[in-house]
């Protein structure tokens, strides 16, 4: 599996915590989109994927930007992402 890392995503507002494959050749955009609606889907639609979300560090607190391609980060096996709304964070 050399193109993909396992991750673990935290999901604070439905309390849950999700390990996920993600490619490494993808945009995060992308993969916030996609894990946010099948967070909607695995929480039987508790989770609003229709806000807007970042996902979050939660060992180094860095913010990932839209843009970001999963490689050129520091997003490797075992990294603990949070995915949180924006309107939860002070930028």
């Amino acid at each position: 599996m050399k193109n993909k890392v396992l991750v673990k995503i935290f999901i604070p507002e439905v309390d849950s915590d999700f390990d996920v494959y993600i490619p490494v050749n993808e945009i995060i955009w992308k993969i916030k989109k996609l894990v946010s609606k099948c967070a909607s889907d695995l929480t039987g639609g508790n989770f609003d994927f229709s806000k807007e979300y970042v996902f979050l560090n939660s060992k180094t607190g860095q913010l990932y930007r839209e843009n970001d391609i999963v490689i050129n980060t520091d997003i490797r096996n075992a990294t603990e992402l949070i995915l949180i709304s924006v309107n939860e964070i002070a930028i």
